[in-house]
């Protein structure tokens, strides 16, 4: 079955990386701060579906690429999203492309394991990302970079990630959004 890129498909995709954008702005101060970005990954992915939340999400990377500052920070440029936290930016789209493993996401359980699961692989993508672009200026172990990189986040996220399962599934229903 081809899926045809309707104007109201095309305006979705566009919120989903609007919305991204948005996201990354709001940021939380602490020692790391922390930003809302995932949480639009995840509801992105719940209620656009794995096709055209990857979609949103290449939107989104491109945007920045190109320099708008779309990223956290209100920054933008090649710089951002091939330096040391590129890898996590990157990893958007991996949590959106693992979503699309053909399975019944009907129960909630399921879609919570399935955005875990690329959560867990966007941390791992983005760790070695970062390891490999922060050691060619000085040397970075593993339990460094995740002590920096990811332990801090993983219980935010999640909060995330709970927050975007209560939200995802009404704003899709009430969208007839279909899966793709």
């Amino acid at each position: 079955m081809k899926k045809t890129f309707s104007a109201q498909r095309l305006a979705y995709i566009a919120l989903g990386a609007a919305l991204t954008a948005a996201c990354a702005w709001i940021s939380v101060p602490a020692p790391v701060p922390f930003t809302l970005q995932t949480f639009a990954v995840f509801a992105s992915v719940l209620i656009l579906g794995g096709r055209d939340s990857a979609i949103a999400i290449l939107v989104y990377l491109f945007l920045g690429a190109v320099g708008l500052p779309v990223f956290a920070g209100f920054k933008g440029g090649p710089g951002v999203l091939f330096g040391p936290t590129g890898g996590y930016l990157w990893g958007f789209l991996l949590i959106a492309l693992l979503y699309r493993i053909p399975v019944r996401k009907e129960s909630l359980p399921v879609r919570a394991l399935l955005l875990a699961a690329g959560l867990a692989v966007c941390y791992a993508f983005g760790t070695a990302w970062f390891i490999t672009v922060y050691s060619r200026t000085s040397p970075m172990g593993l339990s460094k970079a995740l002590s920096l990189c990811v332990v801090p986040f993983i219980l935010p996220d999640l909060a995330k990630l709970a927050l975007a399962l209560l939200v995802g599934r009404r704003v899709r229903r009430a969208l007839h959004i279909q899966e793709n």
